[in-house]
Formats: structure tokens, sequence, C-alpha cells
């Protein structure tokens, strides 16, 4: 053997014996003798016609090929062992499947290499392990015995003759020597020994034999290629399969040198920052402002800010990093990243999504409100079956202190949620909503994104309160920013000025409050689920008094449950004779008076306990400001009562009408808008064509003036309910009949005489209740708006429906029966 595959032994055995340092020693045959070593082992002796078969699952060895071998199937243990008992020689051969356990003759590639056995291991777990080299291709003829292992009858394939060189095969030897030389090379093993041994190859067959048993090969491909028995063909399939590995070593070199870079990269960059902090230290500057940066870069990459938030955060901290700490822009750009920072961008409230539990704590909080309750309850059910539901935009509508904004703060604790509330009333600048731009001094996000923060939640309960009382200015329309804000198809990518990334309010709960719907535009009222909350009758407000109002201003007033006594029935005089209104605001704070007044006594060393009575009552709340008969005893020919609805409830009205004589002229006074002008023209007309019926002169609209006021007439007075109220007043004039004083009515009318429904007449019937009336007329149409009035009230007040003028007349002048 040439000196360039001693070389090549010498490499293989010593990487066999290190292997064979680490497994515990076994028993081991005696190695073959130098001379043996050095010639292959057949030095000397003729080719074996019979040999043992040694099949191998994922390995083709090669001539000269040096290589350890574990063998652990029965059948090829018996081989080596049938091997070593005679001249060492075994023929290895390639099975065609790998997965095969036992192959059998045609199941192993008839072309092998007979091999030497150089060195024999046991292993303690049984297993042998070979050290084998290839002798010469051999080609299996036949199997002379299959039990206990395969005994083969072989035929030594020889190497054809060298032929004389040509070009062709000359240019194949030195692309065979290039492209070896370029893969050893690209993986950085190329050394001056190898490639002396790959030039002083001049055989095409050998420098085959050397190249393809280095190579990294499909088993079929190395079979292949030990298969081909012509040199100069064989050779060329070893350049084929250098080609490929060439392409697969540089393409490897190139993601190396790739990931090389940005390792060198990083580090270049630590170094120079290093190199920054000696610097400024040598200068004197203060290491504050590096630390700032990397506690804002940590800060930054833990606040879970998405791709292209963190995009934009990347970008404004680079920027930071080349300015000077004490450049006004650098601050505004800290500022700008501390916001980015401190918003919840990943942190969510859980939503207690326990029903009866819910229940309790709205039932808890807020005495009836059945209907908010329920639409609440609905809310969360819906929640617990699809958690990917868009939050709704409730809107509480009613007067001031129903309790709209405690009942958006129970419903925040209902949920397990954070509240925040946000009062939009007096708002003219749309910034307020959207935010300011960097580009301006002060700048700040909106009133948004800062309740955003406040809560510290993604998805907090957020109460907008006034949501009808915004405004619009020269700075823009804050209500069309609300529109984006409210509307769960956009706020998913709700976009804030200042921020200039987008953030999802899809999981925010919105819930708005108003006094009236007028004032709110039509398409951002279109967004929200209207729930109106007209008010409350006597017998609510002594339950809500009992339980909430009067226990919470005992407390704030430094009293003790035991130091006051306050009966129902006076809590109901202070209802009647000191509040009326729809809420329990005036109520709450008559409670506080009394308690402030009996709090002196106790700081004065009076004993109690306190026993309010209806002559303490005076004492403490001076004289009643409404009286029980402080409805007129008989109204005089000309007035009638109309109910009407205004934004702090429901409200009586006297309509008074006087006749005169003069031209037809039709006086308007009481500052009356212009639906009531207007419901005042058309019953003037009713009035007309109903001469004859009330035994009015059929000229008497042109022989008198009619003066048609309302009293209060600081406070304008609008809207379509007054028809009746006009009608029969006119009706009372004309005839000079006067109306019942425990009557009211509503309703609008049509110049045919129909009583057309209108609204807010819970709120009406409770304002005739408060005011001690018996009767009230209403639309027909509005017999189903009863419902929502609650059974006791109507308890006190008989309801009668009216259809047409014709049956208010009648119904208005005579007395009603006990």
């Amino acid at each position: 053997m040439s000196t360039k595959n001693e070389n090549q032994q010498v490499d293989v055995i010593a990487d066999s014996e290190e292997q064979e340092a680490h497994v515990k020693r076994g028993s081991e045959v005696e190695p073959v003798s130098e001379s043996e070593d050095r010639d292959g082992g057949n030095a000397g002796q003729e080719m074996p016609k019979h040999v043992p078969l040694l099949p191998v699952r994922d390995v083709v060895v090669f001539n000269y090929m040096i290589l350890p071998l574990f063998v652990g199937r029965e059948r090829s243990i018996n081989a080596v062992d049938a091997a070593l008992n005679s001249n060492r020689h075994i023929l290895i051969s390639t099975q065609k499947e790998e997965k095969t356990d036992d192959p059998g003759p045609e199941e192993v590639h008839s072309v092998g290499t007979l091999a030497t056995i150089m060195r024999m291991l046991k292993m303690p777990d049984g297993r042998l392990k070979v050290l084998v080299q290839g002798v010469t291709r051999a080609r299996i003829t036949g199997y002379v015995q299959n039990d206990p292992f395969h005994m083969v009858e072989i035929e030594p394939i020889e190497e054809d003759e060298v032929r004389e060189p040509s070009p062709q095969l000359e240019a194949m030897v030195r692309t065979a020597r290039e492209q070896s030389e370029k893969i050893l090379s690209l993986r950085g093993i190329a050394s001056p020994d190898v490639l002396a041994v790959l030039n002083s190859v001049e055989e095409p067959g050998r420098l085959a034999d050397l190249i393809a048993s280095n190579l990294r090969m499909k088993v079929e491909d190395a079979q292949e290629i030990l298969a081909c028995e012509d040199s100069v063909q064989r050779l060329a399939l070893v350049n084929k399969q250098l080609i490929k590995e060439a392409e697969v070593a540089e393409m490897q070199a190139k993601i190396q040198s790739m990931a090389k870079e940005g390792m060198d990269k990083a580090q270049r960059e630590f170094f120079l920052r290093e190199q920054l902090k000696a610097i400024r230290k040598e200068l004197g500057d203060s290491g504050e402002g590096e630390e700032d940066l990397e506690e804002l870069r940590a800060a930054l990459k833990k606040a879970g800010l998405p791709k292209e938030v963190r995009k934009e955060a990347d970008k404004q901290l680079k920027r930071l990093e080349s300015m000077h700490p004490e450049s006004s822009e650098a601050t505004v750009i800290r500022t700008y990243l501390d916001w980015l920072v401190e918003l919840p961008w990943k942190k969510m409230s859980k939503d207690q999504l326990i029903i009866q539990k819910a229940k309790t704590v709205l039932d808890d909080d807020h005495y009836g409100l059945d209907k908010v309750k329920d639409r609440i309850l609905e809310y969360l059910s819906v929640r617990k079956l699809n958690p990917d539901m868009k939050g709704p935009i409730l809107c509480f509508v009613g007067p001031p202190g129903v309790g709209k904004t405690s009942l958006g703060r129970s419903i925040a604790s209902s949920l397990g949620r954070k509240f925040v509330r946000m009062s939009l009333g007096g708002i003219r600048d749309e910034a307020e909503i959207r935010g300011h731009r960097r580009t301006y001094i002060g700048s700040m996000p909106g009133r948004i994104i800062q309740s955003i923060k406040q809560a510290g939640t993604r998805n907090p309960v957020i109460m907008l309160d006034e949501v009808d009382k915004v405004g619009t200015d020269f700075r823009g329309d804050p209500s069309s920013a609300l529109l984006e804000v409210l509307d769960p198809e956009q706020n998913s990518t709700f976009s804030d000025h200042y921020l200039n990334v987008p953030f999802d309010l899809s999981k925010v709960m919105f819930i708005c409050t108003a006094n009236v719907l007028d004032t709110i535009p039509s398409a951002l009222l279109d967004r929200m689920e209207v729930i109106r909350i007209p008010g409350y009758t006597e017998a609510e407000k002594i339950k809500i008094a009992r339980r909430y109002l009067l226990p919470r201003q005992i407390k704030e007033n430094g009293l003790k449950p035991e130091d006051v006594a306050i009966s129902d029935q006076i809590i109901s005089r202070m209802i009647r004779e000191y509040t009326r209104e729809a809420g329990l605001r005036n109520l709450e704070r008559e409670l506080g008076s009394v308690c402030r007044k009996l709090a002196r006594k106790v700081a004065e060393d009076e004993a109690g306990p306190f026993t309010v009575t209806a002559r303490m009552l005076n004492k403490l709340l001076g004289v009643a400001r409404f009286l029980e008969n402080e409805k007129d005893k008989e109204l005089y020919p000309g007035v009638a009562l109309g109910l009407a609805w205004t934004p702090v409830g429901g409200e009586v009205l006297h309509v008074e009408v006087s006749t005169m004589p003069g031209k037809g002229k039709l006086i308007l006074t009481g500052q009356l808008g212009d639906v009531m002008k207007e419901s005042a023209q058309a019953a003037l007309s009713i009035a007309r064509n109903r001469a004859g019926t009330l035994g009015l002169d059929p000229d008497f609209a042109e022989k008198n003036d009619i003066h048609i006021h309302v009293p209060a007439g600081a406070t304008p007075k609008d809207g379509p309910s007054a028809g009746v109220t006009l009608v029969t007043a006119l009706f009372s004039a004309l005839t000079n009949t006067p109306a019942r004083n425990d009557l009211a009515m509503t309703g609008e009318i049509t110049l045919r005489g129909r009583v057309m429904p209108v609204g807010g007449i819970k709120e009406k019937i409770l304002a005739a209740v408060a005011h001690g009336l018996k009767t009230v007329l209403i639309p027909a149409q509005n017999k189903k708006d009863l419902q929502e009035v609650p059974a006791d009230l109507l308890r006190k007040i008989k309801v009668r429906y009216v259809e047409h003028v014709d049956e208010i007349w009648p119904l208005v002048v005579s007395k009603e029966k006990k």
C-alpha cells in the first residue's frame, strides 16, 4: 500500500482506539501482524473463494478503507467468529432495506468489498466491535450456506488496466482533486498532508475509491459507485457527487459566515458602547443617562409591545441614544417611550363569570332597576359562552341623581374589572379624545389612553359621563372622535395622535351616561344601546334611603346607627315636602342635613339616641318647601294641567288661556319653542271647527284676541306633548267652564283631532302622583308604556286612555265618582 493510504490507516485506527478507551474493556483478539496490517492482511495469500458474509445497514465499504463496525445480530456475530477462526477475510455488503433485521440472499447487494478483520473487541452488552480494512471489490456468485451464518462464493472484481493518459481523463482527475480541495477548504480541514495524498494518486479507480470513502453520500449513490467496474466511469460518478457536495459545503459556509457576521456586529456594538462609557467617564459626564437607557431598553422588552409598536419604540430609542440627555427633544422622546412602557398592552383582568355572584353584587348595590340588571347579566352570560365577544356600548339615560354613575361602578365590581370615570361635560377640543401630536410643546395622549393607563389593564370599564354635553367649536368636534372609540368594528385599531400607533380598545366596556338624547349626534347615538332610567317612586325612594342613603350619611357625619332613629313616615314626609325630583340627590342632602344637626347635639354632649319626629323635622330642615295642598282647590276657567318631561324628570305645567275683545290675534308667551307654537295654532283650528258643538259664536276667532301663556317664563319649554293641554285650556276659556283640578294630561294632536302618542310616560305619572293628582289622561297608543310603571304607583292614580280630542272634554269637566 502506498504512503498515502498508510497515513489514512493510522488516522482511522487512532480514532477507533480512542473510541475504545471510552467503553468497558472486554476480551480482545490478537491483532494482525505488522506485515499483515500494512498489506491489508492478504500478503502472500490467494483470494479465498468462500468467505463469511457480513451484511451492514447504512454504510458502504470501499477498497483500502479502514473503519470500525459494531456487530450485534447473531448471524453476523457467527460470521465474524468464522472469519477470525480461518483467515480473517469477510465479505462486507450493504443490505437493500435498512429496516430489515435478518436479510436473506435476495435482500443483500451482490457487489460488496472483501475486507480483513484487523481487530475485534467484545462489548459488555454482547456486541462485537471490529476494525476492518477493505481489500478488494467482489461479487457474490452464490450462497454456500445460510446457517448459522451466510457463507458465500465470491468472484473478485479486478481493476482494469491503466489506460493511456488522455485530455478527458486528465481533466476528470484534476476536477476531482480541485473539488476535493475546495470542499476541504470550505470545511476548514484542509492540510498539506491530505492534499499530498490526493496529488500522489494517479490511477483513476484508486482516486475514485479514496475520495468516495470520505464523501457524505446516500447509501444508494455509494453502492452505485462501488458496483461500477469501469474505473473512469467510477471517477465520473465520484465527480458528480463532488459537485453536489461542493454546493452544500458552500451554502453551509455562507450560512456560518452570516451567523458569524451577526455575532461580530453585536460584539462590535457592545465594545463601542463600553468605549463610549469610558470616554464619557473620562470627560466627567454622568453615567446615569446610559443606565437609564439600559433600564428603558429592558422595560420595553418586558412591556409585551405588539410588533408594529415595538418597531416604532426601537426607532425612537435609537434616536434617543444619539441625543444629549439635556436636550428638549430627548425629553419629549423619553416621555413618549415611558408612555409606551406604562400602557397595559397585554395585561387584562379576568372576568368573574359567575352569574349568581354578579346578580348578588348588583342587588346589594342598587334597589330596583331590574331592566338594567337583566341587561348586565345577559352580557355576562354571553361573555361566558363566547369569550371573544366585543364589548357593548351601553348608554344610561335619565334625570340627575338616579344612580347612573354608581351603576357603572357596580358593573365593574360584578365583572371584577377596573373602573375609570371620565367626564365629557364641556369638552370642546377633539385632542381631549385623540390626544395632541408630539410636535406641540406639552403634548399628551388623549383622555381615553390616559384612562387605560390609569386602569392598568386593557379591559377596564370606562364610564363616559355626560356624553350629551359634549360641545363643538373651532378646535374640532369631540363627538366625531368618539365615533371611532365607541364603534366595536373600528376601535380594535384606535390610533391616538400622541402615540401614533394602534391600541386595541375592543376589550374595553364603555358605558355612557346622558340626561337627554336630543343633543347627542345621531351617528354617535346609533353606536349605543340606550337604557332609560326614568326615576324612582316614593316607595322606592324610602327603601333606597333606608338601605343606602341614611347609613352612608350617618357614617360620614361621625354618628353611630343607634344614635339616629328615623321612621319611614318621616322619610316619606321629607320626600313629599322637601324634595320633588326624579332622582335621590336632594333627598340625600336633606338626610345629610339632619345627620349634621344631630352630630352637633352629640358633640355638645346631649344624651341620645335621637328620634326624628314630624315636629322635630321642621326645626331641623325649616319650613316645608312643597305642600300637599299646593294644588289649586279649584281651577279658573281657561286653566288646564299638563304633564311635561324635562331633563330632571316629569313636571306638572299650568297652561293658561285668556280671551279678550280684539281682531283675532293669537298671543303666545312663556318662552315657547316652535313645536309648542305650532301645537297652539292647531288647537285654535280645532276650537274653530267645533265652535257649534261648544255653543260658541262661529266668528269668535275674528272678534277676540286669544292669549296663551305657560308660567315660569324664564324656562324654555318645547316638545310634542302639549297639544291636548292647549286644546283643553282653550275650550275652558271659550266656554268659561273650569277644568278639574285633580286631573292632568299629555299627548299631541292632529288637525283632525286625533291624539298622538308621546314619550316619558313613567316620568309624567311620577310627577302627577308627587303633586297629589288623582287622574291622568294619556294617548291610547301609550298603553304599552305602562308596563314600565310600578304597580304600586298605578294604584295611587287612575289612568284614562283617549284617542280623540272629543273624548277629552267630557272627562275634564265631569267630577270623578268616589
